[in-house]
Formats: C-alpha cells, sequence, structure tokens
C-alpha cells in the first residue's frame, strides 16, 4: 500500500498551559517505552466537515489545553527517573493519501501494510526528540478515511487514550466543552511511605522460559503471524452457560510438554477497584496486571471449570490491598526495569490477553458517525490476543491474536472445535 503525506505539523494547545515536570507513577515506569498505534476507519456520511483537517486540527489544538501532558516530551529528573516534561511542543500531525480503498485492507488484519496509517517515532535519538501523540489522517480511495493515533505508553494506557481521543472527537463535533474534564494529579498512585508489599507479585517475576526438552526446540527466532478470529453472540452465549460444568475438558496445547510451566498474563484497569475508586478520568496508566503460572499438565488435563476458576481467583485477588501491595513492590525494587514489560514478554510459553471490551472503542465520532472498524495496527508481541468488541454491536467478538506461525492453526482449530462441542452440549439438553 502506498501512502503518500501531503503535509505535517505540530499541532500546539490552544491557550497557555502549565509549564512543569511532572512526576510518573511506578505502573508508568513499567509500561514500554513505545507508541501504541490505533487504527479508526470511517466511511462518508454526509456530513459538509466530513474528513476535512482543519476542523480536527482546530478541535485537537482546543483538546490539548486540558490533556497538557500530551503536547509534552518525555524526560529524566536529577536521578534518572522518567518524567514528562510539559513543555507543549506539540503533537505531530500529518495529512496524507492512498490509492487504496477499504476493500484491500483484508479486513483491517493487524499487519505491517496498516503501520503506513500512524505516524511512526524515530526512537535513535533523545527520549525528548519524539512527540508523545501523533495523529495521522488518511484519504482512502473511494472516500473513506482513517484516522490512525500513536499514543505513548508511558503516558497512556487504554483508558486514557480513549479518554483523550473521545474528548478530542467532542471537540470536533463542535461541544462547547469537553464533558469529562481529565484528573492530572500521578501522586494519587505513589507508594506508601514505606512502602508495605504484602503479598507475592508474580506479575513482575521474569515470565517462564520455554523447556529445552520441549519437541519445539528453542523459542528464538520463530516467525509469528497475527489472525483474527471472529465468535457470534450464540456461541458466547452457550460458552457462558455450559463452561463452569466439571465435565468439559479445554484438551488444548501449543505442543508445550507436560512439565512446561506456562503464564497467563491478564491487564486489569484498577481505577474501580482502588479504594476510594480512582476516577475514570485519571491521565496516565492505571493498568495492574492479574497474572497466574501453572503447569501445561494441569491445562491439558483439567476439566474446564479448573481452568476458569483459576483464572477467576485470580481476578478476585485484584482488590486495593493487593493493588496498593503492588505499587510498593515496585517501588522497592533496586532496578524497577526487571519488571518493565518487553517484546519478549509473553512469547511462547506465556500468553496475554488484552479485553477492550469495556472501552467505549466505537463511540469516538468526529462528526462523521461511528467509525466502522476500530482495531491495533499491528500486534508485535507474540503471545498477545485483544479481545474486541463488535463495531455493530451485535453481541459477537473478535480475537486479534499474535502468536508463533505454527501455533496459530492449533489455536484455530482448538477455539473453534472448543465452541462446536458446548453448541453438542447445548443440544443435549
Amino acid at each position: 500500500m502506498d501512502v503518500s503525506v501531503k503535509r505535517w505539523s505540530m499541532i500546539r494547545p490552544a491557550q497557555d498551559t502549565p509549564k512543569e515536570r511532572q512526576w510518573i507513577s511506578n505502573l508508568d515506569l513499567v509500561m514500554p517505552t513505545d507508541h501504541v498505534p490505533l487504527l479508526f476507519f470511517y466511511k462518508p456520511n454526509g456530513s459538509s466537515d466530513y474528513s476535512k483537517p482543519q476542523v480536527l486540527q482546530e478541535a485537537l489544538s482546543k483538546t490539548l489545553v486540558q490533556f497538557y501532558p500530551m503536547a509534552g516530551r518525555l524526560g529524566r529528573d536529577e536521578n534518572g527517573r522518567l518524567e514528562i516534561l510539559c513543555n507543549a511542543e506539540g503533537v505531530l500531525w500529518i495529512e496524507a493519501e492512498t490509492t487504496s480503498a477499504m476493500d484491500d485492507l483484508d479486513d483491517f488484519t493487524p499487519c505491517s501494510k496498516l503501520t503506513k496509517l500512524v505516524p511512526k517515532a524515530d526512537y535513535f535519538g533523545d527520549i525528548s526528540s519524539y512527540p508523545l501523540i501523533m495523529a495521522q489522517v488518511t484519504t482512502l480511495k473511494y472516500g473513506g478515511v482513517c484516522l490512525g493515533i500513536a499514543t505513548h505508553h508511558t503516558l497512556t494506557d487504554g483508558t486514557t487514550a480513549f479518554h483523550f481521543i473521545s474528548s478530542w472527537s467532542e471537540m470536533a463535533r463542535g461541544l462547547p466543552q469537553i464533558s469529562m474534564p481529565p484528573l492530572i494529579d500521578r501522586t494519587l498512585l505513589r507508594a506508601r511511605v514505606p512502602p508495605i508489599p504484602i503479598f507475592h507479585h508474580l506479575e513482575c517475576n521474569p515470565p517462564p522460559f520455554l523447556n529445552t526438552s520441549t519437541s519445539l526446540g528453542p523459542n528464538n527466532h520463530k516467525p509469528s503471524t497475527v489472525s483474527v478470529f471472529k465468535i457470534i453472540q450464540n456461541q458466547l452465549n452457550t460458552l457462558k452457560a455450559k463452561s463452569w460444568e466439571h465435565g468439559n475438558k479445554t484438551n488444548c496445547t501449543r505442543g508445550l510438554s507436560y512439565d512446561q510451566k506456562t503464564k497467563l498474563d491478564m491487564p486489569i484497569n484498577g481505577r474501580p477497584r482502588l479504594h476510594p475508586p480512582l476516577s475514570s478520568t485519571y491521565v496516565g496508566n492505571a493498568t495492574f496486571a492479574g497474572s497466574l503460572i501453572t503447569l501445561s499438565r494441569n491445562l491439558q488435563l483439567e476439566p474446564f471449570v479448573n481452568t476458569l476458576e483459576r483464572v477467576h481467583e485470580t481476578l478476585k485477588r485484584m482488590n486495593n490491598e493487593y493493588l496498593r501491595s503492588a505499587l510498593d513492590y515496585l517501588e522497592t525494587l533496586p532496578d524497577i526495569t526487571v519488571a518493565k514489560r518487553k517484546l519478549d514478554t509473553y512469547q511462547c510459553p506465556n500468553l496475554n490477553i488484552n479485553k477492550w471490551t469495556r472501552l467505549s472503542i466505537y463511540d469516538i465520532d468526529f462528526g462523521w458517525g461511528r467509525p466502522i472498524y476500530m482495531g491495533p495496527a499491528n500486534v508485535v508481541h507474540e503471545g498477545k490476543i485483544y479481545i474486541l468488541p463488535s463495531p455493530t454491536d451485535d453481541g459477537s467478538l473478535s480475537l486479534v491474536a499474535c502468536l508463533q506461525t505454527a501455533h496459530m492453526k492449533l489455536f484455530g482449530k482448538h477455539l473453534y472445535e472448543g465452541l462446536k462441542s458446548f453448541d453438542k452440549i447445548k443440544a443435549r439438553y
């Protein structure tokens, strides 16, 4: 796909904003230090302002007044700790066009081709050299529009990113003010003084390595691929109704030996779980990792309900006491970078499941109506799975999975065979 850049600029806040060096939390520090590329696709809806760059730019400039850290840069304090320099240097804005149409995009399956629709940062310079937010509006053949937005993970988690984008869309629709002003105070997630971790936080431990004795051999340089699997509402209803029955077996594998340890990470929004609850408008990372480790033997032989109970108990323990303990534990680490999430954190034999169904990803309306598709531009972390809601609100879900190519067919086979087995169980009743 050929994409031609027509113009670019830096969009700065429409008014003066605080000039400050903003402290960031331990949760910000353990996030990957790169941008998360997001895509929103829109079809023409007859609006006179459809895809007009000037409307988007002016709305973005207004939004940055309240979301002023987004217009800043990364920096370091006197101790070398990362911080945000709120200096109003601006958000990168790009206008582009392509001769490709939406029908040429393989049903929006994340891939390297789609990354051309999102700006890329140059990480080879100083960390203060690149914007924390970058946006690109690309006109497609036959009038479609793609809005590609890259948000730096040190700056935002998913909740903050979508809050910012949603507020920007409100300004683009001509609303007089942002409906949910941001809460900019990352000290709300400071560790206690002194820190008092009271739990074992295995989510901060290095992930299990692949046993060299496994039939698959070492994990280095294994090619990966991205696929999308759709689960319709009837399948989900049957799965929910029958998955707690003790007779159902998982019996799935990635070719792992019985004695192979495997780790599941599930990002959890800590805002409603903290006491008192942290506002949904909090700007920053408030995502904690719910993690569990078990042997491949258990997952292959135990009833499905046992696997569900493992997951349920992990999520249940993520209460205020556990989350505060996690913040304190990170504070006690001599080197917090050992807990930083890296490119290989989730690779085989491990897995990360990132649920976006509670994010209002299809409510982003810039005056053009709902997007016909929203999702990641690409998934480069092998072992990562996104759960996305349906753009048409039909109750279905899409799983966007990045797995080793050799494992992807097994994953799809077990996924759909498992759903069919539940359908057969339902038919007997």
